[in-house]
């Protein structure tokens, strides 16, 4: 058995961002020590107003290779593309 703790990919939401962004990576025995291990690594200003944490060995992904196989599909879908329904004026950040 390993010592080692699990690793965890780090992402914030800045103050004036919609979104949160992947800033790293850190090692830490649980989520509530990812949390606070982030915060003092990776908002020293304060500029983050979210943190999240999430184990890698959780993440599941799409390798780049599968790419034409995954999106071909909806490419020939037009009604999903966003192009396709006129938006209100007062819808802001789609």
């Amino acid at each position: 058995m390993s010592n080692e703790w699990p690793l965890w990919e780090i992402f914030i939401r800045s103050q004036h961002g919609l979104a949160h962004k992947h800033v790293g990576s850190l090692h830490a025995p649980d989520a509530e020590m990812a949390i606070r291990n982030a915060r003092d690594v990776y908002t020293r200003r304060s500029e983050g107003v979210s943190i999240w944490a999430v184990r890698s060995a959780d993440i599941v992904a799409s390798a780049p290779g599968e790419k034409e196989a995954l999106f071909e599909p909806a490419n020939s879908k037009v009604y999903r593309h966003p192009t396709f329904f006129p938006m209100p004026e007062d819808v802001k950040h789609l």
